[in-house]
């Protein structure tokens, strides 16, 4: 499940664990995890997300791979936020099977909008209140995911893999063509 800060992955992810028993993998967090619990990566963390810059790779990736190794799961897994990167794709495609990638467009002033709502109401998923209310750091992280993230996508269609969604949509309404673009139209309740 990818997209940009605020389209709505963590929330599209939960649904699609618990309405067909998948497990819901969300970089964000775990890395909110170590910024709980004050880990010896958590002040690297913290800085990097305050100057509005992507957490690296090598960071991401050692993350990631801890957390599927865990196997957890019986049907599968939804990964929400990952992979960001080529290299993060490429982790991805060696290591696991991936049936599809999951976009969830919309356009940066929506972003935009919807993360300083959250920021400010102080709720959502984002890595950190602090960084969501500052414009500033916001508008460098749109600048990044579109630098970084956007062009894997042309890299996802010419897999076959890529199922693009419109995210100005309602949530129940995202779902629905969700689960349709992935033929998932039945499963436990």
């Amino acid at each position: 499940m990818i997209g940009p800060q605020g389209a709505g992955k963590s929330t599209q992810s939960r649904m699609l664990a618990a309405r067909f028993d998948f497990v819901h993998i969300s970089v964000g967090r775990i890395i909110r995890w170590h910024l709980e619990h004050r880990t010896k990566l958590a002040s690297r963390i913290q800085a990097i997300l305050d100057s509005g810059k992507l957490i690296p790779d090598e960071i991401v990736l050692d993350l990631v791979r801890r957390r599927i190794q865990e196997h957890d799961w019986n049907y599968g897994f939804v990964l929400d936020g990952f992979p960001r990167s080529r290299a993060q794709a490429e982790f991805l495609w060696q290591n696991w099977d991936i049936d599809r990638v999951i976009y969830i467009d919309i356009p940066d002033p929506l972003v935009f909008e919807r993360v300083m709502t959250r920021g400010k109401e102080g709720w959502g998923s984002g890595y950190t209140k602090r960084a969501d209310t500052d414009p500033e750091a916001l508008r460098r992280r749109i600048r990044n995911y579109n630098r970084r993230t956007q062009p894997l996508l042309k890299l996802y269609e010419d897999l076959g893999m890529l199922v693009t969604i419109d995210g100005n949509k309602s949530i129940s309404g995202v779902f629905s063509r969700i689960t349709t673009s992935l033929d998932l139209r039945s499963g436990p309740v």
